[in-house]
C-alpha cells in the first residue's frame, strides 16, 4: 500500500515531530472550542437561512463556532493563513494553511439531529496533513497527525478489516446541487445498496470520516464537498490504516470535492462500483446538467 500522503507531506514539509505535536494540539484545542459553542447554542432559538444554494443552510451556531476557532488559531498561530467556510480566508497564503468547517452538518444540527460537529484541518501545499473532528453531543474529539496516529479521546483508532463488499456498511451523501445534475449519486447509492449491509447518510462529511477511521463504518464515497469538509478527516482515515483517493484511485484532489476512503480491502471493490454505476459510465466523470423544467 502507498504511503499515506500526510505522511508524505509531513515529511516534504520539514516539520519536526515536536512541531506536528504542537499543530495537532492546536487543532484539538481549536476544534474543542466550536464544538463547545454549537453545545452551547443547542435548544437556543437560532437564526436559520439558506446561503445561496437551496438547501445550503448556515445558522448563528455556525458563525458563533467559526469566531471561537479563528480566536485559538489567531492566539497561537497568528503566521498561518486560514481558509474558513463561512468567512473565507484570513492572513497571507503559503504553504500551511488551516482548514476550518466550524459546523459540519448544518441541517443536522438545525433539526436537532445529534450527528455534525466541528472539523479543523491543516494543510501543507494544500494536501490535509492534520486535523481534528469535534463531535459534542457524542462527546467526542477525533484527531490525527502523521508519526501520532488516530485517536478519538484517549482510544486509538483502526480502520474495519473488512474486504468484501457483500459484507460491508458503507456511507455517502448527496451535494445541494443533486436535483439539477445528472452526476447526483443516486446511481450509486442503489448499486451499493443491493451488494452491501447497506449505506447509510450520514450528513456530515467530516463525521462520515471519522467514523471509517474508527472502524464503525467500512467505506466511504462523495462528490460536491469542499475542502473544508475533508481536511481533517483524509488526515484519520489515512493515520488509522485506511485508503483516501479520486474515484479512480489516483490522488485525492481537494478541489474536486469527490473522494473514496475505506478500508484496504475495499479499496478496487469501490473504484469499480462507481465506474460501473454511474450513469455517464465509460464517459469521463463530468457534471451536465439537466435540463429545466418546462414552464
Amino acid at each position: 500500500m502507498n504511503t499515506p500522503r500526510s505522511n508524505q507531506a509531513a515529511s516534504e514539509s520539514g516539520l519536526s515531530s515536536l512541531q506536528l505535536e504542537q499543530f495537532a494540539a492546536v487543532a484539538r484545542r481549536a476544534a474543542t472550542a466550536g464544538g463547545q459553542q454549537l453545545a452551547a447554542h443547542l435548544g437556543q432559538r437560532v437564526e436559520i437561512r439558506e446561503k445561496g444554494r437551496a438547501g445550503d443552510l448556515v445558522t448563528t451556531a455556525d458563525t458563533a463556532a467559526e469566531r471561537a476557532v479563528l480566536a485559538v488559531l489567531a492566539q497561537e498561530t497568528p503566521e498561518i493563513a486560514v481558509l474558513a467556510e463561512e468567512s473565507g480566508r484570513h492572513g497571507q497564503h503559503a504553504e500551511l494553511e488551516w482548514c476550518v468547517d466550524p459546523l459540519d452538518g448544518t441541517t443536522n444540527y438545525a433539526h436537532g439531529y445529534p450527528f455534525y460537529g466541528t472539523s479543523v484541518g491543516l494543510l501543507w501545499r494544500g494536501i490535509p496533513l492534520l486535523g481534528a473532528i469535534a463531535v459534542p453531543r457524542l462527546a467526542e474529539l477525533f484527531w490525527a497527525a502523521p508519526g501520532l496516529g488516530a485517536w478519538c479521546n484517549d482510544q486509538p483508532l483502526q480502520v474495519s478489516t473488512c474486504d468484501r463488499l457483500s459484507q460491508s456498511l458503507l456511507v455517502t451523501g448527496f451535494a445541494y446541487d443533486r436535483m439539477q445534475r445528472l452526476d447526483n449519486n443516486y446511481a450509486e447509492f442503489a448499486y451499493f445498496t443491493h451488494r452491501t449491509h447497506g449505506v447509510r447518510r450520514g450528513g456530515a462529511a467530516a463525521v462520515d470520516l471519522a467514523y471509517v477511521a474508527a472502524g464503525r463504518l467500512d467505506g466511504y464515497w462523495e462528490r460536491g464537498l469542499s475542502p473544508w469538509d475533508l481536511a481533517a478527516g483524509v488526515v484519520l482515515v489515512e493515520q488509522a490504516g485506511g485508503v483516501v483517493s479520486a474515484y479512480d484511485g489516483g490522488p485525492l484532489d481537494l478541489a474536486s470535492g469527490r473522494l473514496i476512503a475505506c478500508s484496504p480491502g475495499l479499496h478496487d471493490q469501490l473504484i469499480d462500483g462507481l465506474a460501473s454505476s454511474h450513469p455517464l459510465s465509460g464517459k469521463s466523470f463530468g457534471a451536465p446538467e439537466l435540463d429545466a423544467p418546462a414552464s
